[in-house]
């Protein structure tokens, strides 16, 4: 029988065990390098240094990056909660759904540049559509303008959550916080529209402080009230419950 410590004096080091590659492990692994380090830094060969393996195993279980991205969209989707139907309150419920869905883009970088121009088709994706299409369908909106109106909605929450990723990479850069960058900012921005000429600027100029004032949730909030509430002229009237 062969020893295993043969020659005398070698000795074989311990490894640590590899996390096993599946595509859950992937996916999540994926996604703590997007809230990190952005969007960029996933590549095949940079998740092949996190499992310590090469770049070929990742497409047993992934074929592309952008097959990737749309698994770690999925993913981040199955972190929104989605409330049970209550047809008086759909309104407030789209709006809760919105924002739920803002938060969770907010909470992964700029991981919401990757649902741009893509049809979502994963099965938490389609719950929360399902879950909106439903709402709206309860308040009596025709299907039609319903599913238009929840195109549009979405389109706005992550538009808006790629734009704040795009702020805070800027505030990081500067070495800055949030609150100061975006302050200091407004205030440049607000100085220069009021020494803009009043005879040809004159409501940029006398409103500059509504221009730049309010912070980005008091934004989105307004932005999100005015296209929710908007449906009520499309709503038909539900006939009465027996």
């Amino acid at each position: 029988m062969t020893d295993l410590n043969w020659p005398p004096g070698r000795r074989r080091r311990a490894r640590p065990a590899k996390t096993p590659l599946t595509r859950t492990e992937i996916v999540r692994t994926a996604l703590r390098l997007v809230q990190t380090e952005g969007i960029d830094a996933v590549s095949m060969r940079r998740l092949a240094t996190e499992f310590d393996t090469g770049p070929a195993s990742f497409y047993a279980h992934v074929a592309s990056k952008d097959e990737l991205l749309q698994l770690m969209f999925d993913e981040m989707c199955g972190l929104v909660e989605i409330p049970e139907l209550d047809p008086p309150r759909w309104k407030e419920q789209v709006k809760e759904l919105a924002r739920a869905g803002h938060a969770a883009m907010i909470a992964h970088n700029d991981l919401a540049r990757a649902a741009l121009a893509t049809i979502p088709t994963g099965p938490n994706a389609l719950l929360i559509t399902e879950a909106m299409l439903g709402m709206m369908l309860a308040g009596g909106i025709p299907s039609r303008i319903a599913s238009w109106a929840m195109d549009r909605i979405f389109l706005y929450i992550t538009a808006d959550a790629y734009e704040y990723s795009i702020w805070r990479r800027q505030v990081r850069e500067a070495g800055s916080d949030k609150q100061t960058y975006i302050g200091q900012l407004g205030e440049q921005a607000k100085a220069y529209f009021e020494e803009l000429p009043a005879d040809r600027y004159p409501n940029v100029r006398k409103y500059a402080d509504d221009l730049m004032g309010g912070g980005p949730e008091a934004r989105f909030d307004l932005g999100l009230e005015l296209l929710v509430d908007g449906l009520d002229r499309y709503a038909t009237p539900r006939p009465p419950d027996r």
